[in-house]
């Protein structure tokens, strides 16, 4: 790899290390082609993406950025996964780890915090931005489904009590 692929390389995890919700750094020695295949169509899925680089690049490219504290982790043969949904890449890299063994996260980064293993397993467990805002469309709409209820309600009282009357009349 020449020095202008290099300073490629440099930029590209420059822009994700500062573009993405969440980084997630993990060993994944003896990993088979079809086993980290399968990790990355299960991110890709999830809105994420995994990558492999060489730990001295990816320690260049963090200088400056939110995520430096994942620089420590940067050690051995390591992935970086990563997505710009907060919880993505962590779910699914948690869920991956359970299981295959080989794959071991080593911790990560969300903006500025760092996390360590049991940080990442945490943010997994979080809802994802999706579930999160189908929670709160649903808390905004109660609200109005009961004031409909409600005014509906005596409409369908006085139905009843005429159909009542009606039966009461005709007996």
């Amino acid at each position: 790899m020449d020095r202008a692929q290099k300073e490629q390389v440099v930029e590209e995890l420059g822009q994700i290390f500062a573009s993405s919700g969440v980084v997630v750094v993990a060993h994944y020695e003896g990993m088979t082609v079809a086993e980290m295949q399968d990790l990355r169509a299960r991110m890709r899925d999830a809105g994420g993406s995994v990558r492999v680089a060489k730990n001295r690049l990816a320690k260049i490219a963090l200088d400056g950025k939110p995520c430096a504290s994942i620089a420590d982790y940067l050690t051995g043969m390591t992935v970086l996964a990563y997505s710009e949904d907060p919880v993505a890449a962590a779910k699914v890299s948690d869920g991956y780890a359970k299981g295959n063994d080989k794959f071991v996260i080593l911790g990560g980064a969300m903006g500025d915090a760092a996390l360590d293993p049991a940080g990442v397993k945490a943010l997994a467990q979080m809802p994802s931005r999706e579930e999160l805002i189908a929670s709160i469309a649903a808390c905004i709409g109660a609200p109005a489904a009961n004031i409909a209820g409600a005014i509906g309600a005596p409409a369908s009282n006085i139905a009843g009590i005429l159909s009542t009357l009606e039966e009461r009349e005709a007996a």
